[in-house]
Order: structure tokens, then sequence, then C-alpha cells
């Protein structure tokens, strides 16, 4: 159990013994972390079985209650639940994934799959996106049931093993068919920044346009146009996109307004520019068969990126208008989400700033995020979901890592704040 510290009233202070206990684990900590990196997880190909079976030696060790739901059995998520003893109350859920970045030929200083502890960081692909959170996650769950008596309502942990090819076999599978991880709340550990709380964010829309036209030999140019030169007209006219004006809700718009030194300190100079407005990123593009050939076909695949208050059909009617001037051109869907957001100032906000405050000197600010979470299908389901997190350092690139410093007072804020919260 946790010992509780007195006060200078007799009044055990539990959440000192929270935090005594983190301290002593220290080195338990980093070697989980460590651990979580060598076992590797890349997606895709999707296959999380290592990092699952290291996770559940945890929670087994541990005595702790969960379960394994595997629609996809190469792809389990990890789920666990507890009442607290104090009585009925709230119901906060704990979410993180396991899957990570693939990893290609990256001149990594540290092996990604190294789990490497030097300079004060700890080295490894998913460092930061998004082990240290999902960690965090884990040692909540742990920390708490040890102290489980003095809480009320109810805590689940949900590690999930496919957030980066948008959740069909994780996340987004278990909201769909196990209602009881929906909850009242959810704190999630994604990258972000310590000195930040995510409570929205921007939602992807992918589609691809295939240009096709009869071809020819490249030097009879007069008997076919290029599908090439037509897909670079259509990507042209697409920037178009980015000069809709999109309005958001008054309380999202304020928030942003008053967010924006510290939109561009968690995700680069530049991003408090393009909050609030549609981007558009041509990932991929292919075409042509050989240089003296004029192509027949052509297909490029487009990330527009919604701001909050902007919708897929307002989007896509544009599109359309677009594709619609070039009769070699079609339109073929990928995948896309609505942008989400909740309260700014939710409790769940006061509550993580007042611990980071007590914690490190400083409140995070509510921001928006530009890139996506699956805490975004908590909050398409009207259910609050915030994300406080570490750095995006080296994230999707070589020598990911996270500050060791940074990481332990991940886990102490998120280790406080769900405390807090079912205690209130």
């Amino acid at each position: 159990m946790i010992a509780a510290s007195n006060q200078g009233d007799g009044m055990p202070d539990v959440k000192q013994g929270l935090l005594d206990t983190i301290e002593r684990d220290r080195d338990k900590l980093i070697g989980f972390l460590s651990g979580f990196l060598k076992a590797k997880s890349p997606n895709p190909p999707g296959d999380t079985r290592e990092a699952v079976g290291f996770i559940r030696r945890f929670l087994d060790a541990e005595q702790l209650p969960y379960k394994i739901i595997d629609p996809q059995p190469t792809m389990a998520n990890v789920v666990g639940s507890f009442a607290g003893g104090a009585g009925p109350g709230r119901h906060l859920v704990l979410n993180g994934h396991i899957d990570v970045f693939p990893v290609g030929d990256e001149p990594w200083t540290h092996g990604p799959w190294s789990g490497a502890i030097a300079d004060g960081r700890i080295y490894g692909r998913g460092a930061c996106d998004m082990k240290c959170g999902t960690t965090a996650s884990i040692f909540t769950f742990a920390y708490l049931h040890k102290v489980r008596d003095r809480l009320k309502g109810r805590l689940t942990l949900t590690a999930v093993s496919d957030e980066e090819t948008f959740g069909p076999w994780g996340a987004r599978y278990l909201m769909e068919h196990h209602p009881e991880v929906h909850g009242d709340c959810c704190l999630n550990g994604e990258p972000s920044s310590p000195y930040t709380i995510r409570f929205g964010e921007k939602a992807p829309l992918w589609f691809a346009i295939t240009v096709t036209t009869r071809g020819s030999h490249g030097a009879y140019t007069h008997l076919s146009p290029s599908a090439i030169k037509i897909a670079a007209r259509v990507i042209s006219e697409l920037e178009a996109l980015t000069e809709i004006a999109v309005a958001a809700p008054h309380n999202v718009a304020s928030a942003i307004a008053n967010a924006r030194e510290a939109i561009d300190k968690a995700q680069g100079k530049g991003a408090a520019d393009i909050i609030q407005k549609v981007t558009v990123n041509i990932g991929r593009i292919e075409g042509g068969l050989k240089v003296n050939m004029v192509p027949g076909t052509c297909r490029f695949e487009v990330d527009v990126r919604l701001p909050i208050g902007a919708t897929k059909e307002r989007i896509m009617a544009e599109v359309a208008k677009i594709v619609g001037r070039h009769p070699e051109a079609r339109i073929d869907p990928i995948n896309d989400q609505p942008p989400s957001w909740c309260d700014p100032h939710g409790d769940m906000v006061g509550i993580v700033q007042a611990n980071v405050e007590k914690l490190k000197g400083f409140r995070p600010t509510p921001i928006v995020s530009l890139g996506g979470t699956d805490a975004r299908l908590w909050r398409l389901r009207n259910i609050p979901a915030y994300v406080y997190g570490p750095k995006p350092t080296g994230m999707g690139t070589y020598d990911e890592h996270v500050e060791i410093d940074e990481f332990l007072h991940i886990v102490r804020t998120h280790v406080l704040s769900a405390y807090d919260y079912l205690t209130a």
C-alpha cells in the first residue's frame, strides 16, 4: 500500500504519499519505459503482441484487474477497470496507444528499439509518441488501485494497439462495441508539451485524385494530354481551399486567441497562424511509366486538415468544383474525421493546471492541436477528453526520445490529476 504522509493538522496527505511512491519507484518507472520501447510495435504492420505481453506481465505482477479485447489477435487492447471504495462518483478513462510509427533507414544515434538511457533521456521509437504517455496511464492505474478505498466512482485503463492507422481495431473498436470504456472524462498522454493541455484538434480529410488520359509516345504530345500535367494543375488549384474562412465557436475562438504563444511553443513557430485555417498537403504522387512516354495515369493523395468549425461537406463541395473543371480526373475517398473539441475550461483542465502549478510553477494553457489523437473518439460522443503529455521530440523521425525528468513529470501529473478527479 502507498503510505500517506501527515500534514501539520494531522490529516493524511494521500497525494504526497503518491508523490513519495513515484520518487521511490524512479528506477522502476525508467526501467519500465525502456523495456516498453524495446518491445517492438510498429504500425504498419501492426503486430503489437510483444508490447502487449510486456504490459500484461507488469499488470500480472502488480495483481491488477484487466482483460484483453482482441478483435484482431495481433493487435490486442488491454482494458482494466476498478471501482473506488468511497461510494458513487465519476468515471475517468485513461487512454494511451501501444503501436508506434514504423522505422526506416534513419541515422539513429541509439537504435530505434534500444530503449537506451543516455544524457538524461530515454531513446526509441515511441518514446514520446506515445509510450511515455501510455506508461503514465498504466502507472496511474496501478498507483490509484492501491488507494482505491479513498476514490469515488471508477477508473478505467485503455491501452490500445491501433491508433496510428485510425484505430479500427483499437480505441474506435472499443468505443463502438464496449460502452463500458466511455466514462465521464478521458485523460490521454499523447505528445503535446508540458506547457499546454489539448482540448481539441483539427481533423484529417483524406482523398485521392486519379487522372486518366489516353497517353502516347513522348514525341507525340499532340495525341494525348499528359495526366501528370493535369494533376499538377489540379494540385495548384486545390490551394484555394486554404482561403476558405472558418469560424470556430466563441469559447474555442477565445481560447485559441489567448493561446497563440503556447500553440507556437508546443507545435512550432507558425502553428498558431494555421490552427484555424484549412491546410492542404499532397502526401503521395505517382504517375508515368517512362521519360519518353506521355503519361496516361497519375494519382495523388491529399491530406486536408479541417479546423474546428469546418465540415467535410463544405470542403468536398469545393473540391468537386475544382475537379469538375478537369473531366479526366476523379475523386476517391480515403478517410475522414470531423474536428473535435470539448470545454477548454472543463474540470480536468483546472485540475491539471493546479497540479502542474504546484509541481513546476506554471499553468499549462488550453490549446487546439494540429494533429489527431484517439481523444477525439471520446469528444465526438460529447465526453470531455484532454491531452497532457511530453514534448514531441523526434516524433516520426530518428532519435525520438523523452527527457527523464519530463517523463516523470507527466507520470506525477496524471497520477495526481486522476486522484483529484476521483475524489472531488
